[in-house]
């Protein structure tokens, strides 16, 4: 199973959510997609929450234009 390391791209404060630059998680996946797209993101979006007690999908970050994605593993 591949691993991969979701980082935060930008600066944004939406909904009372601040978002910083440089917030990294890893996620394991099931399959060698994007795990941004694939399963509606949920595996980035729980990482997320479980690391910084933040929801990046009501943020409106889960999408590629402010997360960068890259395979570790």
């Amino acid at each position: 199973m591949p691993i991969f390391q979701i980082t935060t791209k930008h600066r944004k404060s939406v909904n009372g959510i601040l978002i910083e630059p440089g917030m990294t998680v890893q996620v394991v996946s099931q399959s060698f997609g994007n795990p941004v797209c694939t399963n509606g993101g949920q595996p980035v979006v729980d990482a997320f929450m479980r690391i910084y007690g933040i929801d990046i999908k009501k943020a409106g970050c889960l999408n590629m234009a402010d997360l960068e994605v890259e395979k570790v593993g």
